[in-house]
């Protein structure tokens, strides 16, 4: 295809639109026979590097990014699900509005992850297909319409701009950045308009800032009402902003070592106080330890001493009752020979026995029983008494 004769020749933006702007320079035509897919030079896009961009809660991309009082960024899916209501899932800082949704958007968040698609599109396989007629491989980017063209519709879109100066930029120059690069390249310096009801189509770009009203204007409603004053440039503002963030910034830096200092201390403190609980749980874990040790050496002294008492007790009763068992015996066999004398002996084996046998029996009449008091008592056991007492 032919370059347009108003075109000129040397690629790159061109100088801004001058005098009537009925022969406005345009940005120069892009070959049709430059290489439209060529690899990129550069490494692909590393996410790791943007993982900044993503929702905190769920960790994905998002293109209803909210920002909290706490300066954290949640998206609204997380936020309607948050549960307790009206408190950052992140942080537990209170959020000021009822229904726990923010009413600022993280539009900065939003608006890099739409050039990061951009970008990902660029440096594709195939690279980027034309924004208006969708069928033909793009050659150019327009920044300030933020669309893709291709040779014929680049030529549609400068006529159309004629009187604008939209900077526009080769797809392999752009495949050449790397995401970084990209991002900064294209951001734009001013896109304010004015919201003025006397113009609502948003036609002019706003240029001054009326720091008594604290909003941008253009410089029709600068001029026309005189409640505005005093003003500013509105980039002034934009980098005054951008300074006095800056300069916060860097005071909060200065006092985040005091935190970080606090925190670290009270690291240590739970540490510590951890540290402690666990000494006195073995401490108390020897200590009865020890205790039962010593209760069960204790235990066994005192059952060797009952044991002990018992086993003379048991020898005492064993003899009463083997001589109470032999006075039985002597008994039954007195009962007995003088049962069998009657019956069978003669006048003179009487003679002869009666005084032997009488003797014995006196000596039997003579025995005592055993103290009933004694009998079936356990022995002294006040000092096992004492002792468990005293435990």
């Amino acid at each position: 295809m032919p370059d347009s004769p108003a075109a000129p020749q040397p690629p790159g933006p061109g100088p801004p639109a001058g005098g009537d702007g009925a022969t406005a320079p345009m940005e120069a035509r892009p070959q049709p026979d430059a290489p439209v897919c060529s690899p990129p030079s550069h490494p692909p896009v590393v996410e790791d590097d943007f993982q900044f961009l993503l929702c905190e809660g769920c960790r994905q991309e998002s293109p209803h990014l909210k920002l909290l009082t706490c300066l954290h960024t949640l998206c609204l899916g997380c936020l309607s699900e948050n549960k307790p209501i009206r408190q950052c899932p992140v942080c537990c800082t209170a959020i000021p509005q009822a229904n726990g949704i923010p009413d600022m958007d993280n539009l900065l968040f939003t608006n890099l992850q739409a050039r990061l698609r951009v970008y990902k599109q660029i440096t594709s396989h195939n690279g980027p297909t034309c924004s208006r007629c969708r069928g033909e491989v793009a050659l150019v980017w327009c920044c300030e319409c933020e669309e893709f063209f291709c040779a014929k519709c680049f030529d549609d879109h400068q006529w159309w701009h004629k009187k604008k100066t939209h900077k526009v930029r080769k797809v392999e120059e752009l495949r050449a950045e790397s995401a970084h690069q990209f991002l900064e390249d294209t951001r734009k310096s001013c896109n304010l308009f004015c919201t003025s009801s006397s113009h609502p189509d948003q036609s002019r770009v706003c240029s001054i800032y009326c720091q008594r009203c604290e909003k941008a204007l253009c410089c029709s409603c600068a001029l026309l009402d005189n409640q505005h004053a005093p003003f500013r440039d509105i980039r002034s503002e934009t980098q005054r902003r951008q300074e006095e963030l800056s300069s916060m910034e860097r005071e909060l830096r200065r006092r985040r070592s005091g935190f970080e200092a606090t925190y670290a201390f009270l690291q240590g403190e739970a540490a510590r106080l951890e540290e402690a609980q666990r000494e006195m749980r073995e401490l108390i874990r020897q200590r009865v330890e020890q205790l039962v040790r010593l209760l069960r050496q204790e235990e066994e002294e005192l059952v060797g001493l009952v044991e002990a008492r018992q086993e003379q007790g048991r020898r005492e009763l064993a003899r009463e009752l083997r001589h109470v068992e032999g006075v039985l015996r002597r008994m039954e066999a007195g009962e007995r020979l003088v049962e069998k004398m009657s019956l069978y002996a003669t006048e003179q084996e009487v003679m002869d026995m009666q005084p032997f046998i009488k003797g014995s029996l006196q000596e039997l009449q003579r025995l005592q029983l055993p103290a009933a008091t004694d009998r079936g008592q356990p022995r002294d056991l006040s000092e096992c008494r004492a002792r468990l007492q005293a435990l």
